[in-house]
């Protein structure tokens, strides 16, 4: 850029500066340690900004399920980087709009700088780019340079416009007359404004092609579909071509992915339009835009709807699945009841949760179950472990609980139970359980018998115990006491 250019733009009392809330925003962009907290306290004190906020967070651009009611659920919903890039967008693009006789072209650059947001967005969403704002940021900010140059010299400026039947055209002329353009003039502006890096760096390639970095070359693209909104296509027949070419550059697509982009554009320009109080009209060569757009919009919603079914299935599936995962952890494979780690882990709640309620446990260990294993196979002996367990499930109450704890033994646990009415239960269990076949050989029914030791917190001033362990303990111990006396009964710890 030429030296006299520079000192020109320099001693412009009206070259394009940032607001104060710009100047916030572009401090907290370049803050590794900036929050939404401070990024909220920076943009609501601008009432306009926020309202802007808010409408572009409710518009077609992030097609939310619930409106966003509030600037702090809009920033939540955004993040903090894409806040900060769309509020730097709406505070530099409501600072650098203003009147100096130029109004009609100064109108025209707002309206391709906007064209160019839209499309920058887009083109990155159909490339799956995930910055999308700061796309937006970077293709609305690509012609800061024509506004610095039509501000500083604005008579001679509009007369280079008026010369120049398309972009390409304005590009050449801005070189022969300054030596530099406005993708470079741009450039320098945004280093004097502090701009993060990759703003300054994508302006100044806006005008070039065929970068490696897909951010650039949405940007680049970007340009040339504004262009084919707003031609003329008598004085610019080439205009869908130029566009057509970079947007397949950026995609891979074929012909219709421009059409899709301009669908979307159009379907998202009565929204974007207002949010940037700019008017942008449908062009009437691209009059069919509008009926594809509705239509675009009802195939997105029904597949949306689809969509949002499937994944609502598959969700519920999920947690089914999740669900009996955890269920199945939880039980022992063979009988079906609770595993001793599950059991273990619920006697440590109910234990905490007693207070001066009873807790009782009993601990069941089935008579002689060896010999059965030994005389008729371990498949007969896991034929009588499910059954015991089945008959043992059938005689309890739901709030009481069954575990198999090692091979042959089983862990009762009874809340509310005082010792008494647990015996009572117990001999009622015993009399079942050797009453009732637990498996069938050869026409001959098994039966079999057990022994159980009953143990039970708060069981009166002396009936405490210290801890899960100590209460297991004590059942085991009289569990073994009674297997001592004989098998086939119950035994009450302390009795």
């Amino acid at each position: 850029m030429r030296t006299e250019l520079e000192a020109t733009l320099l001693h412009c009392r009206n070259l394009p500066s940032p607001p104060g809330v710009a100047l916030q925003i572009i401090a907290l962009a370049q803050d590794p340690n900036a929050t939404l907290g401070a990024a909220a306290q920076a943009i609501g004190v601008d009432p306009a900004l926020s309202a802007r906020l808010l409408r572009v967070a409710n518009s077609p651009l992030y097609a939310t399920r619930r409106r966003i009611e509030t600037l702090a659920q809009a920033m939540a919903m955004l993040g903090l980087n894409a806040t900060l890039s769309l509020a730097l967008g709406f505070s530099l693009a409501h600072g650098l709009r203003g009147s100096n006789g130029t109004a009609q072209l100064q109108d025209r650059i707002w309206r391709r700088s906007v064209l160019m947001a839209i499309a920058s967005r887009l083109l990155g969403q159909q490339a799956n780019l995930k910055r999308g704002e700061m796309l937006m940021l970077a293709g609305l900010l690509q012609d800061i340079g024509r506004l610095a140059l039509l501000k500083a010299m604005p008579e001679d400026y509009t007369t280079l416009c008026a010369e120049a039947t398309d972009n390409d055209a304005l590009l050449e002329l801005e070189r022969a007359r300054f030596d530099a353009d406005h993708a470079e003039v741009g450039a320098w502006l945004a280093r004097r404004w502090s701009l993060p890096d990759y703003l300054v760096e994508a302006i100044a390639s806006s005008e070039s092609s065929g970068a490696e970095d897909p951010f650039l070359r949405c940007i680049q693209a970007s340009g040339a579909v504004a262009d084919l909104w707003l031609a003329n296509p008598e004085t610019d027949p080439d205009a869908r071509q130029r566009a057509l070419s970079r947007v397949v550059a950026i995609t891979g697509g074929d012909s219709e992915i421009l059409d899709e982009l301009l669908s979307l554009m159009a379907a998202a320009m009565p929204e974007i339009s207002a949010i940037f109080d700019v008017h942008i009209d449908h062009p009437a060569h691209l009059e069919a835009i509008s009926e594809e757009a509705r239509e675009l919009l009802i195939l997105r919603n029904l597949r949306q709807i689809q969509d949002a079914a499937q994944s609502q299935q598959e969700v519920r599936a999920t947690e089914e699945r999740m669900r009996q995962l955890s269920e199945q952890a939880r039980r022992d494979p063979l009988t079906g009841v609770y595993n001793r780690l599950h059991m273990e882990e619920v006697l440590e709640r109910e234990f905490a949760a007693a207070g001066m309620h009873p807790l009782t446990v009993a601990l069941i260990d089935l008579d002689d179950f060896k010999q059965i294993n030994d005389r008729h196979g371990h498949l007969v002996g896991d034929q009588v472990l499910r059954q015991f367990a089945q008959t043992v499930q059938r005689t309890l109450r739901n709030t009481d609980l069954i575990a198999r704890y090692g091979g042959e033994e089983f862990l009762l646990v009874l809340n509310y139970s005082n010792e008494s009415s647990a015996k009572l239960v117990l001999q009622r269990l015993l009399e079942q359980v050797s009453n009732t076949p637990m498996a069938v050989v050869d026409g001959q029914p098994i039966f079999t018998t057990f022994s159980a030791g009953i143990a039970t917190h708060n069981a009166g001033p002396e009936g405490r115990f210290d801890s899960v362990h100590a209460l297991l303990q004590a059942a085991d111990d009289v569990l073994y006491g009674a297997k001592r006396d004989g098998r086939n009964r119950v035994r009450l710890h302390g009795a």
